[in-house]
C-alpha cells in the first residue's frame, strides 16, 4: 500500500512539474495548488479504499447433539406435561406444527425433552452457552485466529439477557483481552444477526487491522410461552435451537483467504408506523404469563416494509435495464396510465445469484417468493433449513448460506452474490450483500 501510494506521488509529481515546464516557466499558483490538489485526492481515494474494506473470513453454524433431537411427538408429549394447553389450544398446535414446514426432526434443548421440562434459568444459560461455545469454537479452529486476536465482539439474543450478559459469559470463557469492544444486541428480533454484520463493519472501519466477532442465537426455554393465547403459541411451535459465529477482519492481508467482502448493508426500519412496531410484540396475556404475540397484520407488514425496501436497494445493484422499466412504471402510475396497486417488481435475479430469506415458517416463505418472483431453486436453501432446523431466529439466513455452500451453489468469485433479508420485531428488514 505504502509503495503504491509512494509511486504514484512520484508520477503525479513528475507530471505536475512537466505541465509547469510546458506552459511556464516560472510556475504559476494555480498549477502549482493543482498539483498539490491531484495528490490529496490520490491520498483520500487510497485511503478510503483501504481503510473500508471489511471481510468475511469465515462462519460456523452451530449443529446440536443427537440428544437435543425432536420429533413431533415428542414434542406434543411434553407439552401434554406441562399441562398448560387448552384441549383446544392442543390440537392447535398440532395443526400449526403439521403444515409449519419443518421436518419430522428438528433439534431442542435438552432441558425441554425431560419429563417434566426444565424451564429454568440454570437450563437457559445451559442452552446458550451449549450453542455459542460450539459455534465459536469450531470458527476458531477453521481461522486459525486466536482468541486474544479479536479486538470487537457482538453477540445478539432477543429474548434472553442474563446478567452478567452473554457478551461477558464470551469474554471469560475464552480470556478475551482487557480492551475488546463487547456489544449485547437484544429485542432485535430475527433481523439481529445481518444487523450485528452492519454494526460489526462500522466498527471495523473504525478500527482498522482489527479482528470482530459475530455471535447470534435465539434461547428456546426463556421464549417458551406458557398460556393459552392463540396469537402467543406460534413462538413455541417454529422456533428451535441453533446459533452461529462469524469473523469479520478489517486486515487488509485477510483478502485473499477471506470467503467473502461485505459490499453492502442497508436498513430500512418502518417502526415508527403503529402496526408495525405492533405486529411481535412481547407482553402479558390476560392470566399475566409472558410471551411473545404474534399480529395478524404480520404479514401485510412484511410486505410493505419490503416495497420500501426494495426502493432503497434497487439503485445500489440492479442493472440499468431494470432500473428503466422501475422508472417507466413509477412514471405511468404518477401520471394515473397505471392503478397504484400495479407497481413493477424488479428482477433481482439478474443482481443476485443467490437468496438467503429468514426462515420465519412456511408461509412467510410463501409469501417472499410470491413477491419476489423466484423459482422453486432460489428458495430452496430457505426451505430446507426450515425443515432441517426450524426457525433459529436471528442465525438462519447463516444456516442458508451454510446449504448454498455445501450444495456448491457458491461460485469463488461473485459480486453481489447473495441477498440476506431478514424482517425483525417492529419490521425492520435488513440486507446483507457480499
Amino acid at each position: 500500500m505504502n509503495n503504491l501510494f509512494m509511486s504514484l506521488v512520484v508520477l503525479a509529481t513528475s507530471t505536475c512539474i512537466y505541465v509547469t515546464k510546458l506552459f511556464n516557466p516560472s510556475p504559476s499558483m494555480t498549477i502549482v495548488a493543482f498539483c498539490f490538489a491531484a495528490l490529496s485526492l490520490v491520498y483520500y481515494f487510497l485511503k478510503r479504499r483501504s481503510s473500508n474494506k471489511v471481510y468475511l473470513v469465515d462462519f460456523a453454524c452451530y449443529k446440536p447433539n443427537l440428544s437435543c433431537m425432536c420429533t413431533k411427538e415428542m414434542l406434543l408429549d411434553r407439552a401434554k406435561h406441562v399441562g398448560f394447553l387448552s384441549e383446544e389450544n392442543f390440537k392447535l398446535v398440532n395443526k400449526i406444527i403439521d403444515r409449519s414446514g419443518l421436518g419430522p426432526v428438528t433439534y431442542v434443548p435438552e432441558g425441554l425433552l425431560e419429563i417434566p421440562p426444565k424451564l429454568t434459568l440454570d437450563e437457559a444459560r445451559k442452552e446458550t452457552d451449549t450453542v455459542l461455545f460450539g459455534a465459536v469454537d469450531e470458527l476458531l479452529e477453521k481461522t486459525g485466529v486466536e482468541a486474544k486476536d479479536i479486538g470487537i465482539l457482538v453477540v445478539n439474543c432477543s429474548l434472553f439477557n442474563p446478567t452478567p450478559s452473554l457478551s461477558d459469559t464470551i469474554v471469560n470463557h475464552y480470556k478475551l483481552r482487557g480492551n475488546i469492544l463487547t456489544y449485547n444486541l437484544s429485542g432485535m428480533g430475527c433481523s439481529a444477526g445481518v444487523l450485528a454484520v452492519d454494526f460489526a463493519k462500522h466498527l471495523l472501519q473504525a478500527h482498522p487491522k482489527s479482528y470482530a466477532l459475530v455471535l447470534s442465537t435465539e434461547n428456546e426455554i426463556s421464549s417458551i410461552y406458557r398460556g393459552n393465547n392463540p396469537s402467543m403459541l406460534l413462538v413455541n411451535c417454529l422456533f428451535r435451537m441453533g446459533g452461529s459465529a462469524a469473523l469479520l477482519s478489517s486486515h487488509p492481508s485477510d483478502y485473499y483467504r477471506s470467503k467473502y467482502q461485505l459490499i453492502h448493508t442497508l436498513r430500512t426500519h418502518v417502526g415508527a408506523d403503529d402496526n408495525s412496531y405492533q405486529c411481535v410484540f412481547q407482553q402479558e396475556d390476560d392470566e399475566n404469563k409472558v410471551g411473545v404475540s404474534l399480529s395478524k397484520d404480520l404479514m401485510n407488514v412484511a410486505r410493505d416494509a419490503l416495497k420500501i425496501h426494495i426502493t432503497s436497494l434497487g439503485p445500489l445493484v440492479l442493472p440499468i435495464s431494470e432500473k428503466l422499466k422501475y422508472l417507466a412504471n413509477l412514471v405511468k402510475r404518477k401520471l394515473y396510465i397505471l392503478e397504484a396497486s400495479s407497481s413493477y417488481v424488479p428482477n433481482f435475479k439478474k443482481a443476485f445469484k443467490h437468496f438467503c430469506i429468514h426462515t420465519g415458517g412456511r408461509a412467510v416463505l410463501d409469501r417472499m417468493q410470491k413477491s419476489l418472483e423466484l423459482d422453486d431453486w432460489y428458495m430452496e436453501p430457505s426451505r430446507m433449513t426450515l425443515y432441517r432446523f426450524g426457525n433459529t431466529s436471528s442465525s438462519s439466513v447463516w444456516y442458508e448460506l451454510s446449504y448454498c455452500e455445501a450444495k456448491g451453489r457458491i461460485k469463488k468469485v461473485i459480486r453481489y452474490g447473495k441477498w440476506h433479508l431478514d424482517l425483525d420485531s417492529s419490521a425492520t428488514l435488513l440486507s446483507g450483500l457480499h
